[in-house]
């Protein structure tokens, strides 16, 4: 099975010629990468928040397996969906599927499998090219792809722990996928970005889930990144660091309506 691109050429360009040269600006090569057990990014157009993805997955040594956990703009599918078999198609090539994770997640509550979500779901294709360029096109590289409605704080727990336990015998990173605050102004998505994010690098995945419903911030990702943060504790993650913080009016200038975007490490 092949998925698709559903957004080269719209959220990044759907060329290897251009793409590589978009991802030469946004990572670099001169940092030290630290070993980690998860990091956040954001997952809106290159030009939005590419420099945020980029500095962050500079940062990290990316392994062979990487689980990616996104959230699912579409409404399509299953609650918590794990494309089960095949590839993903990028401008640079085929990912395959780590199909052995797959298997191990799928096999335990909430996780199933289920292609519907990801068919025209961008929170995880625009990662990926990201993954093959800061790995440096390694041969082994898969992914294991996985979108989540919204769900309870105790199926993220129960999702967090399967997770944990699927990849705990593996070299793995955990990718989570999500922007914070929408079309708010520059002000507040400070204000209430630095709620969520304080969460965050306090390892806190109950206070992140619940100061995101309390203060009714537009963290599209709230899900992946709680089930996310929960894994990554149960895998021994010490601490979090926040590698950069930006919205989309500091690139275009329009600062009445913006839109969050950090860039994370957790190990």
């Amino acid at each position: 099975m092949v998925r698709y691109p559903a957004v080269a050429g719209q959220f990044y360009p759907g060329t290897a010629k251009e793409l590589r040269l978009y991802l030469d600006s946004y990572c670099r090569s001169d940092l030290p990468r630290v070993k980690a057990k998860a990091v956040i990014v954001p997952h809106a157009g290159y030009v939005y928040s590419g420099k945020v993805a980029g500095e962050t997955y500079s940062r990290v040594e990316i392994p062979g397996k990487n689980v990616i956990l996104g959230p699912n703009h579409t409404g399509l599918g299953k609650p918590a969906s794990v494309f089960p078999e095949g590839v993903w198609l990028t401008p640079f090539g085929e990912v395959p599927v780590d199909e052995g994770v797959v298997e191990r997640l799928i096999s335990h509550y909430p996780y199933e499998a289920d292609t519907t979500a990801h068919i025209y779901e961008h929170s995880l294709e625009v990662q990926v090219p990201f993954l093959q360029h800061c790995s440096r096109y390694r041969s082994d590289l898969k992914i294991v792809p996985v979108v989540f409605q919204h769900i309870s704080y105790s199926d993220c727990a129960v999702a967090g722990e399967v997770l944990a336990e699927a990849i705990k015998d593996e070299d793995a990173l955990i990718v989570v996928s999500t922007d914070f605050s929408h079309y708010v102004s520059q002000s507040e998505a400070e204000k209430y970005d630095s709620y969520a994010i304080d969460a965050i690098l306090n390892l806190d995945p109950e206070e992140l889930y619940r100061r995101v419903l309390t203060y009714n911030i537009s963290m599209c990702g709230v899900i992946p990144a709680t089930v996310g943060l929960i894994a990554a504790k149960l895998l021994g993650a010490e601490s979090a660091e926040l590698v950069m913080y930006r919205t989309s009016g500091d690139v275009t200038g329009d600062y009445a309506q913006v839109v969050g975007y950090a860039g994370i490490i957790v190990y």
